[in-house]
């Protein structure tokens, strides 16, 4: 299944499963109405005998509306909440509520290092930002990805997996929880935990009302038969109410298994198309089922985030119907059709070996060959067609690229003051001139301590490789984002100084800064609705197609060329190729290009690869863009590889 038919198939997901819990709302309003009818009957001075027909006689019209309000209003409220909460923190609020502590980059735990070169390989071969590492302290073999974009995206491991689980079983893992977060699954997740919270509130009132008659438990022995009376309402209610919301959640709860089961058997098959290797997974199963404490974990709201967990996190018992992930024999037949049926109790921890060769101190060699200076122009093609399903040259590939890395510039990338350094030292000249400009604002701007990090590490920057600079970049991203409000928006301030020094703007300089930005939440938050035509962004495509163009080449035959190219992928021709672009207008039309619905963006994509691949070879600095646009186009691109 591609990128764009698994994020097609979670948004239909999403709206079935809002007409399947509108459903269940308006059946609570149902029963809670004719419960508080009940009680309003009992409530008054009638002293007839209590008859099916007088109680349905005290269904009014603006009874049954002021019920259906409320109760709607309560789950909405709850929900919005909910959702606030999360969209604010994104997963870092999931990990954080389940007692998660964030892995420091520049840990020296073998084991902590370990996972993190694990999922800096996955994000680099996947083509997306490198995303924050939680660590639970917990013995259970169990791990989760939280958040509802790339941008807010986090890996959750248990301690028991660290321990337990080979690199390669962790790989499998990892490539799991990839899977979830490329194709959709990870935000569809989210929206159940916000619409579920909602319908959990209608037992939490019916819990508070119970819990308010109990403090009021001695003034009702000295009352009167009527304040006695209203204590016995109001218990009655809590009870009412609390019953009813055990019931909603318990439909929402079945929902979000049945939701949850089917997407575990993909994401464990594409955990198998990632690595190519079915006994990373599958080992890492059995050895859940081995394991004395399983998956489960002990945290107190493990409950709310069960269909998360990459393993069944809480105990079932008899009631399979709430079981969020499938049987684990089931899922091990899958992938390891040949297993025996037992569970190895003999839990192996990783060899010295295996941990040591995780040291960054001992990343060395030189990149493959697949990281070239120039890409034959079937790369293009074949990346898009990976997106959301890297495969083992995209895995070998990054973990070359992070092999090539000089050691010193990736321990910068764990220090909250070399990485900013790091990122400034990208932005330097070529010129010398101009970097003297550059560096002489830096100075003026910048921290004593960051500027020295920046002339420590600028000759090393300069001197990398072009298809270097968007690993780096990605690598940066989970210390980055550890800085404070007014640390970023300095961090930000300081980009713009270095880029303004020579009062132009190049491509990379814009290129750097605005994935930056986009990554870090720094600029505008997206507003507007999604657009349906790619014809109603005409201009907007026109705009980025001529930039990409005048990326590889200036004479005006080719770039026409290239724009011929391009042209044949879209509803309409492109027009003012002559203009220069002004790179300053780039920004805003990606963003508006950002909202095209999903089936709108593979013809862009397919628009630009055509731009870049016209004459044969693809140039680093056209394969950059290409990947950083279709990055903040929300379609994250593997790196371009040459076919062989």
């Amino acid at each position: 299944m591609d990128f764009f038919t698994a994020q097609d198939n979670a948004r239909r997901k999403t709206g079935r499963l809002v007409v399947l819990l509108i459903a269940a709302v308006v059946a609570l309003i149902a029963v809670t109405t004719l419960v508080i009818t009940i009680v309003v009957y009992f409530m008054s001075d009638q002293q007839g005998e209590v008859t099916v027909s007088s109680l349905l006689a005290g269904l009014t019209p603006e009874l049954m509306g002021a019920v259906a309000l409320g109760v709607v209003g309560l789950v909405v409220i709850g929900g919005l909440y909910k959702r606030f909460q999360l969209r604010r923190g994104g997963g870092r609020v999931v990990a954080e509520t389940l007692g998660g502590r964030e892995i420091a980059t520049g840990t020296e735990n073998p084991g902590e290092r370990r996972i993190l070169n694990v999922v800096e390989e996955m994000a680099i071969a996947s083509g997306m930002p490198v995303p924050p590492v939680y660590l639970l302290d917990e013995a259970g073999i169990n791990a989760f990805a939280a958040g509802f974009d790339t941008r807010d995206a986090v890996i959750g491991i248990t301690r028991g997996a660290i321990d337990n689980l080979s690199r390669d079983e962790l790989q499998g893992v990892v490539a799991h929880e990839f899977s979830h977060i490329l194709h959709g699954d990870m935000r569809l997740n989210m929206r159940l935990i916000s619409v579920l919270h909602g319908v959990l509130l209608i037992g939490l009132l019916g819990y508070i009302l119970l819990r308010s008659t109990a403090f009021r438990g001695r003034s009702v022995r000295r009352s009167n038969n009527q304040n006695g009376k209203g204590v016995v309402v109001v218990l009655a209610l809590g009870i009412a109410l609390a019953v009813i919301g055990y019931a909603g959640t318990f439909f929402g709860n079945w929902i979000k298994a049945a939701v949850s089961r089917h997407r575990e058997y993909l994401a464990d098959a594409s955990a198998v198309q990632y690595t190519r290797n079915p006994d990373g997974i599958g080992q890492a199963l059995i050895k859940i089922g081995s394991h004395s404490q399983g998956a489960r974990l002990e945290a107190s709201q493990a409950s709310e985030y069960s269909h998360l967990f990459f393993g069944q996190g809480m105990k079932v018992g008899f009631n399979r119907l709430l079981a969020t992930h499938p049987p684990l024999e089931k899922r091990i037949k899958r992938v390891m059709p040949s297993w025996n049926g037992e569970f190895d109790a003999a839990l192996n921890a990783p060899t010295t070996g295996e941990v040591a060769s995780e040291s960054v101190a001992g990343f060395s060699g030189s990149v493959s060959a697949h990281a070239s200076t120039t890409m034959t122009g079937a790369s293009a093609q074949a990346a898009i067609a990976s997106i959301g399903q890297p495969g083992p040259r995209h895995f070998a590939n990054a973990k070359a690229t992070l092999d090539a890395l000089p050691a010193r510039i990736r321990r910068a990338t764990q220090d909250p003051y070399a990485v900013r350094a790091l990122m400034y030292a990208l932005l330097l000249s070529q010129d010398i001139e101009v970097r003297k400009q550059q560096l002489a604002s830096l100075q003026q701007t910048a921290l004593p301590d960051v500027y020295r990090d920046v002339m420590s590490h600028a000759g090393e920057v300069l001197m990398l490789r072009d298809q270097f600079r968007l690993p780096l970049m990605e690598l940066a991203l989970p210390a980055l984002k550890n800085l404070s409000v007014d640390q970023a928006t300095h961090f930000r301030q300081c980009m713009v100084g270095l880029i303004n020094a020579d009062s132009q703007v190049s491509l990379f300089e814009w290129m750097l800064y605005h994935w930056l930005v986009h990554h870090l939440g720094l600029g505008k938050k997206d507003s507007g609705p999604a657009v349906r035509k790619l014809s109603d962004l005409q201009q907007e495509c026109q705009l980025l197609l001529n930039v990409l163009a005048r990326a590889g080449q200036n004479d005006p035959d080719k770039v026409n060329a290239a724009l011929d190219a391009a042209e044949k992928e879209l509803p309409f021709a492109l027009s003012a190729r002559s203009e220069v672009p002004d790179i300053k207008s780039l920004g805003p039309a990606v963003s508006r290009l950002r909202r095209l619905r999903l089936q709108q963006k593979p013809a862009v994509l397919q628009a630009m690869a055509r731009c870049i691949e016209h004459s044969g070879q693809i140039k680093p600095a056209e394969a950059e863009l290409f990947r950083v646009i279709a990055d903040m186009l929300e379609c994250p691109m593997p790196p371009l590889l040459i076919e062989e």
